[in-house]
């Protein structure tokens, strides 16, 4: 019977291959749609603490996120993860003497602590009528946590292992190397402790990282979805209204470093190189940043990108090639990434090259820039299509103390950058001679590639 099937198929094929055809023709994309920020509402305590309550949607179910503005951004330099280490613990439950992970399961959600470069955030998503027991249990995390130190030692030797694996691969000895040579001076060029790093914290310096990090003051309550607000509000008051206010906010702005070093990690016998190449840009706070997102994804940023095109599809020298824009605190971070097959590592960078001048000496058609910005828009909507979407905008805007019309208008503003712009941004900052290139690969099959390709002396690390 199938194989009837597919003969009759195969036979509408033959007969009729214009429709056969222009059916695979995808069809026109829609214009792209405005996003609306909903309605919240934001009360703001005594000891600093704030809460924003976000009515959204109609799935009986609350998002709830407790976001504290301190990170890795603040670790010493002695202290890297130490702020990882802290979650590890506040995870093992809270002076309270309940199972934190057992009474969230019962109302559908479950514990996460997690840490980034600038924030450390609780979160839950729990049915809706139990939100605001959910906000006084992530309260009692957050304000009351047991950090046992019987389990330091377990959570250590976990981290070391974690360390052990990331370290072996060729992308995280890259990317290690590159942060660092852009940012030697600053917490966010120390992606990566030592393990004697990690074997010498105790519980001692976790609880000082955590009172010298933690309070009121740094801390935003997020609740979005369906809930009951005035109950929220007196969980939040109860449990947190009270929390010492702590510290202020303290990002260390960074001063980045381009000064077109080009150094090699020698990975005897790779069948492939891995390139990190890139350079500081601006932050969120600039007026570029916009135009800049978006020449970013035309050249190779996005899986149709110039860069991703040509290295990819036509020569055929990498699988994944892409670039990247990062948001630092009041700067930013532009690298293109890919591994590459070893005998056309010089080759690769030659052709990233080739398309960021062809950027600079010449803006982009309409219709290919375009194509970029619905891209864009689109994904910038569906990013804030979900409650925990939503709450990681708002944050965005908190970290990096931008206005709310930074989201509101940010699709308008996509689509109202100019193939000039774009160009522009290209000339202004994605500037090759002055771009850091950190290769790991086989050096005695690459070092002259690079070397000629640069044309500079590759340096070799260890």
């Amino acid at each position: 019977m199938r194989t009837t099937i597919f003969i009759f198929a195969l036979a509408l094929f033959l007969v009729f291959p214009g429709r056969a055809q222009e059916k695979q023709t995808p069809p026109q994309g829609g214009e792209p749609r405005d996003f609306k920020l909903p309605e919240k509402e934001v009360v703001t305590y005594d000891n600093g603490l704030k809460l924003v309550l976000v009515p959204y949607g109609s799935i009986p179910k609350a998002a709830i996120n407790i976001t504290l503005k301190a990170g890795n951004i603040n670790e010493a330099e002695d202290e890297v993860w130490l702020a990882d280490l802290l979650a590890d613990l506040m995870e093992e439950g809270t002076t309270e003497g309940y199972s934190v992970k057992d009474r969230l399961a019962g109302m559908g959600g479950n514990l996460n602590i997690g840490v980034g470069t600038h924030t450390t955030s609780l979160s839950t998503n729990v049915l809706s009528e139990f939100a605001p027991e959910a906000v006084e249990i992530l309260g009692d995390v957050l304000v009351d946590p047991a950090l046992p130190e019987g389990e330091l030692e377990r959570l250590k030797k976990d981290m070391n292992r974690n360390l052990t694996v990331s370290l072996s691969r060729p992308g995280s000895q890259a990317r290690k190397a590159f942060f660092e040579e852009v940012y030697p001076d600053h917490p966010y060029g120390r992606v990566y402790p030592t393990a004697e790093q990690v074997n010498s914290y105790d519980i001692e310096d976790v609880r000082s990282f955590y009172e010298d990090n933690f309070g009121a003051r740094r801390a935003t309550v997020y609740v979005v979805g369906n809930f009951d607000a005035e109950k929220v509000k007196a969980a939040v008051g109860q449990k947190l209204s009270s929390w010492r206010p702590g510290p202020d906010v303290d990002f260390p702005v960074a001063q980045p470093k381009s000064n077109g070093t080009v150094a090699i990690i020698d990975r005897p016998g790779a069948p492939q190189s891995t390139i990190y190449y890139g350079i500081p840009v601006v932050g969120p706070n600039s007026e570029d940043y916009i135009p800049l997102d978006v020449m970013n994804s035309l050249l190779g940023g996005s899986f149709g990108s110039r860069i991703t095109s040509n290295i990819r599809e036509d020569k055929g020298y990498t699988y994944s090639p892409s670039s990247a824009l990062v948001s630092n605190y009041k700067t930013g971070l532009w690298f293109e990434n890919a591994d590459v097959t070893t005998e056309f590592t010089g080759a690769s960078i030659e052709e990233i090259n080739k398309e960021i001048r062809r950027l600079q000496n010449e803006a982009p058609g309409e219709e290919e820039l375009q194509r970029i910005k619905n891209y864009e828009s689109g994904i910038y909507v569906l990013q804030n299509s979900t409650p925990f979407g939503i709450i990681s905008q708002l944050n965005f805007l908190d970290v990096h103390d931008l206005p709310e019309s930074f989201l509101v208008n940010q699709v308008k503003n996509i689509n109202s950058v100019t193939p000039q712009q774009v160009q522009a941004m290209a000339k202004k900052y994605i500037q090759p001679e002055k771009m850091t290139l950190i290769v790991v690969g086989d050096k005695e099959k690459i070092k002259d590639q690079v070397s000629e390709t640069m044309k500079t002396p590759a340096v070799i690390k260890k």
